[in-house]
């Protein structure tokens, strides 16, 4: 019996290249406008247009600033990429959710909320975190922009077939521990490389309970252990999700959808590659002290010594620790921070500004702290309004920006300064990623709450 993955990917070949290559259908090509301009640059020079441009959808995100959206962007290089994509939409004919339209988001974030990502579809974007739609039942990945070009001119793409993994984690998740701990945990135990050349199916009891939006965020985080992708089998989870949204099936359609997306799992007898087995009783709410996504902790446990890390990876561990101003051995409970971002492809869906506020309601933000709340889009941010979360944050201190990819990287106004360290709940803490010199600790909405009320990192636990 086929995996999940197999099942969607073989029904997906046009044709096998043999000893090479396999040429595979994608169903929707996602656009934004840092990796799209030189693709669009090359159907031009070729004389070609878009073979399915309804399959196609566009948005800025990576440069959008999340303040006075309806004012010319003042960044240049921001303002070219912007408006480029916009001309590049209109003179190829696709569908563009511009800047400060109710459409507009982070693509990842977009994509599922609209009903455009959908069970069994292939799915690309120029953007690594495109694993994150693998949460719907789907097979999604980032590509390169020549195979953006390649995907907008053919709605093909030449790939290998990646192996399969599945990870499945039993229990039930303790009081406090979200999706992203689920995610930080895996990175630390499999290491940033430890999924290289792997698709992999999440399952378990703590996947079937998870929420879609948990869902969305473990798949998201999957590019950061080297997996190609990440998916999780459809289910009334999933179902439930996607009913009624803008562009999901309707009446008979859906019946019949639904009816296919329910042979979407792995059958019992389906053989992966490796297999991974973990208990949600030893996930606690992580941090990261490191540089890259791999160097977590338990918020309890205490930075690394030297005798916990190989030979070969000692000199990398200490130059991390010197980047970030961290010690071997120190426990960071209680380590002062400065900056405070809610937001990006991760964490910026409704489920974690519900969290962020179930934190800060009745508490006020420690005045050594900047913190930035951007929703993923323009329909959560008239969620949070509706249910009444920008009251209770803004009676706390805070402010709700607009939407965008904000201080997840370093693409736009928000950035944060050198040598300040933020509790971030977006996807990497590579050096600089969000501003040069900067410092930061990735953790979930529930842990960056309870730092911007604390003024430290803090375990969300003892303010739950």
């Amino acid at each position: 019996m086929n995996t999940l993955f197999d099942k969607i990917w073989d029904k997906h070949v046009v044709q096998k290249v043999e000893d090479g290559p396999t040429q595979l259908y994608i169903d929707r090509l996602y656009c934004h406008e840092v990796t799209s301009p030189q693709a669009f640059a090359g159907l031009r020079a070729r004389g070609l247009k878009c073979f399915r441009p309804k399959q196609i959808i566009c948005m800025p995100d990576h440069n959008t600033p999340t303040h006075d959206q309806d004012k010319p962007i003042a960044d240049p290089v921001s303002k070219k990429q912007v408006d480029l994509l916009a001309r590049n939409c209109e003179d190829f004919g696709l569908t563009h959710f511009a800047m400060n339209t109710p459409d507009n988001g982070v693509v990842h974030v977009v994509g599922p909320e609209k009903g455009l990502s959908l069970p069994g579809m292939t799915i690309v974007c120029g953007d690594s975190h495109t694993s994150t739609h693998g949460a719907m039942g789907a097979v999604a990945f980032g590509i390169g922009t020549s195979e953006v070009e390649m995907v907008m001119a053919s709605q093909c793409i030449l790939q290998q077939k990646p192996k399969t993994m599945r990870i499945k984690i039993n229990g039930s998740l303790g009081k406090g521990i979200t999706a992203k701990d689920v995610a930080l945990f895996l990175m630390a135990r499999l290491t940033t490389s430890g999924a290289t050349g792997y698709f992999v199916e999440y399952a378990g009891t703590v996947i079937e309970e998870m929420s879609m939006e948990g869902r969305l965020t473990l798949c998201n985080l999957s590019i950061e252990m080297g997996a190609r992708g990440g998916l999780v089998a459809p289910d009334d989870t999933t179902f439930e999700y996607i009913k009624g949204r803008e562009y999901a099936p309707k009446g008979e359609e859906w019946e019949r959808a639904v009816e296919y997306w329910r042979t979407l799992k792995s059958g019992d007898d389906a053989v992966f590659d490796k297999e991974l087995l973990f208990d949600a009783a030893d996930i606690e709410p992580r941090i990261t002290y490191g540089t890259n996504p791999g160097m977590g902790i338990g918020i309890t446990e205490s930075v690394p010594t030297l005798d916990d890390i190989a030979p070969a990876a000692q000199a990398s561990f200490l130059k991390s620790l010197r980047y970030m101003g961290f010690e071997p051995g120190e426990q960071l409970l209680g380590h002062p921070i400065d900056y405070v971002f809610l937001g990006a492809c991760t964490n910026g869906r409704i489920e974690d500004f519900r969290a962020f506020a179930s934190i800060v309601k009745g508490r006020h933000k420690a005045e050594s702290v900047t913190a930035w709340l951007v929703p993923g889009s323009w329909a959560v941010d008239r969620q949070i309004r509706e249910e009444g979360i920008d009251k209770i944050v803004e009676a706390a201190g805070f402010e709700i920006r607009q939407p965008g990819c904000s201080a997840c990287l370093a693409m736009n106004d928000d950035k944060i300064p050198s040598g300040k360290y933020s509790v971030s709940t977006s996807n990497r803490n590579f050096e600089g990623r969000q501003g040069p010199g900067s410092r930061t600790i990735l953790a979930s909405p529930l842990v960056a709450a309870a730092a911007a009320v604390t003024g430290v990192i803090t375990d969300p636990r003892e303010l739950m």
